[in-house]
């Protein structure tokens, strides 16, 4: 076993912590540069040609890799390191988190009486290598009004999560059938968490 059971997460999401939070893994935050003046510490841009699970399954390990790095230049007491990232895929078109109310509805508008799909790779740097793994889960929408779409785009909703909504939030109200892991929907499925976390030396009863 490592350390003292403890892991840093190299994630900004709350609904990650509340995640861990869950299921009682103690962490600390280790977060990586998303803004100037130097830009981020890894870029979430779609490389051209890229497959939905390649993207998703590289941004990860990029940041599990990078936060890594970040740990040692700090002197860092060495622990284990989560890195996620979640993906809504339709019709092998990744869509990401909308940066206006236009973008919003037209997320929405496709996602609205169809089913997508929500990748979610996990990846767990140690000292000993890299674990990872990709969840799939399937989302299907009821069919839903422009004007519906628009009251929940002009809420503070869509606008930090991929794909424009959140199932653990309003938007759980045009969910009609979920097929996979809620949790990994919401950013982390716990269950496939917990495995890689016991890979890397984490005691998880």
């Amino acid at each position: 076993m490592l350390h003292e059971n403890k892991i840093y997460l190299a994630s900004k999401s709350p609904r990650r912590r509340e995640l861990l939070n869950q299921i009682g893994i103690e962490y600390d935050l280790l977060l990586l540069r998303d803004a100037p003046p130097r830009g981020p510490d890894v870029t979430e841009v779609v490389l051209p040609g890229e497959l939905p699970y390649d993207y998703v399954s590289r941004v990860t390990q990029e940041k599990a890799a990078m936060a890594w790095k970040v740990m040692q230049l700090r002197k860092l007491q060495p622990r284990p390191i989560l890195a996620s990232d979640t993906t809504v895929v339709i019709n092998q078109k990744i869509l990401g988190k909308p940066t206006n109310q236009e973008e919003a509805v037209a997320m929405l508008t496709q996602l609205a009486g169809n089913t997508h799909h929500v990748l979610t790779n996990i990846a767990v740097q140690h000292m000993h290598g890299l674990d990872t793994v990709t969840h799939t889960s399937e989302v299907s929408f009821a069919p839903l009004t422009e004007a519906q779409i628009l009251a929940y785009c002009q809420t503070t909703e869509p606008y930090d999560k991929a794909g424009g909504y959140g199932v653990q939030g309003v938007a759980a109200r045009f969910i009609s059938n979920i097929n996979g892991s809620y949790s990994g929907i919401m950013g982390l499925p716990l269950f496939e968490t917990c495995k890689v976390l016991r890979q890397s030396g984490i005691f998880i009863p």
